[in-house]
C-alpha cells in the first residue's frame, strides 16, 4: 500500500484516478477546491476506509504544510482547469494554479521525498506544425491569446518540475494529456464530446466552430488513468504524451454521435481564436517506455460516455 496524495482529486479525470487508487488498496489523500470538481463524482467512494477528502485550493499554501509533515510515497499533480469555458472564466486564477500551486506541491513533495507527477497537455503544442505532436515539439503557442492562460501556465508548471528536478533532485515527472473523455464529465463542460452527446439528447443543433475540419484524437478516461498509474511507478521523467492516435475531424465525431443518437444537427459558427486545425499525439515513448497503448475504441467509449450523460 502507498500513501498518495491527488490533487484535483474530485474533478473527470481526478476522481476515476482516486477510485481506481483506491482499488489497488492505497491510502488517498484527496485534494479539491470545487471549481470545476464536485461531491458527485467522489459519491461511490466517499466513504471509503482509505480516502481523506479534504477541500483547499493548492494556489493558498495554508494547510498544505499539513501535508509535508506526513509519509507520502506519490503525489498527482492534477488541479487545474481544463476546458476553455472554465479556465477562460478566471484566466488569473488558472494561471496561478498551474504556477503558484505547483510550487506548493512541488515544495510537499521535496520535504516528503514523494514521487511527484504533473498532468500537463496537449495543449502545450498550441496550434501545432508538427503532425503528428512528439515530445520534442516545442510547440506553437499564443502568449497573449485568451487560451494562454491555461496553455503557458501548463508550459510554466512543466518548467518548475524540471527545475526542481535540477535543483532539488526531486523525483519528478510531467505527462501531456490529449483530448479525453468519459462519464463524469459535466454537461457544461465546454468540451466537444460533452457538448455534441448533450446537444443530441436534447434533439437541439450541435455547434461546430469553424468548418470541422480541425481534427482531435479521442482518448477515454480509462485507457488515460491506466497510463497516468503507470507513469507514477516508473522512472521516467518525461514529458511524455498520453493520447489516442486515433484521428477524426470535428465534423466526424458530430456524425457519429448524431447517428448513434438518431437526434440532433449540425451547424456551423464562427471559429473560436487559437483553436488548433489538427491534434494527434505520437505515443512512441508511451509504448516503448511504459508498455502502454489505449485500447478501448472511440465508438465504444461513446456508447459509455452516451450511457451516463443519459442518466444525469
Amino acid at each position: 500500500m502507498k500513501n498518495v496524495l491527488v490533487t484535483g482529486g474530485a474533478g473527470f479525470v481526478g476522481s476515476h484516478l482516486v477510485e481506481k487508487l483506491l482499488s489497488q488498496g492505497h491510502k488517498v489523500y484527496c485534494v479539491d477546491n470545487f471549481y470545476t470538481g464536485t461531491m458527485k463524482n467522489v459519491q461511490s467512494f466517499i466513504r471509503h476506509p482509505n480516502i481523506r477528502f479534504y477541500e483547499h485550493d493548492i494556489i493558498s499554501s495554508i494547510f498544505l504544510d499539513y501535508f509535508s509533515t506526513r509519509s507520502l510515497d506519490v503525489i498527482y499533480n492534477l488541479a487545474c482547469p481544463a476546458s476553455p469555458v472554465h479556465y477562460q472564466r478566471d484566466p488569473i486564477g488558472t494561471m496561478m494554479t498551474c504556477v503558484l500551486g505547483s510550487y506548493h506541491i512541488l515544495e510537499i513533495a521535496r520535504k516528503t521525498k514523494a514521487r511527484v507527477v504533473q498532468a500537463s497537455t496537449s495543449e502545450v503544442y498550441g496550434d501545432p506544425e508538427v503532425h503528428p505532436q512528439p515530445e520534442s515539439y516545442n510547440g506553437n503557442v499564443n502568449p497573449t491569446g485568451p487560451r494562454a492562460c491555461y496553455d503557458e501556465g501548463k508550459r510554466a508548471a512543466e518548467t518548475l518540475f524540471f527545475d526542481y528536478r535540477r535543483k532539488y533532485d526531486v523525483n519528478t515527472g510531467v505527462f501531456r494529456i490529449f483530448n479525453t473523455y468519459g462519464p463524469r464529465m459535466a454537461k457544461n463542460d465546454g468540451r466537444v464530446v460533452s457538448n455534441f452527446i448533450v446537444a443530441a439528447l436534447a434533439d437541439a443543433p450541435l455547434e461546430i466552430y469553424g468548418d470541422g475540419k480541425q481534427t482531435r484524437s479521442f482518448q477515454y478516461v480509462d485507457d488515460l488513468v491506466e497510463g497516468i498509474i503507470k507513469f507514477a511507478n516508473s522512472k521516467e521523467i518525461g514529458p511524455i504524451n498520453l493520447g489516442n492516435p486515433g484521428e477524426f475531424t470535428v465534423d466526424e465525431l458530430a456524425t457519429i454521435i448524431i447517428q448513434k443518437l438518431n437526434k440532433g444537427y449540425k451547424v456551423y459558427k464562427e471559429p473560436t481564436a487559437d483553436d488548433p486545425k489538427q491534434r494527434k499525439p505520437d505515443i512512441t515513448l508511451a509504448k516503448e517506455k511504459l508498455k502502454w497503448e489505449p485500447t478501448i475504441a472511440l465508438s465504444e467509449g461513446l456508447d459509455k460516455t452516451i450511457e451516463y450523460f443519459r442518466s444525469v
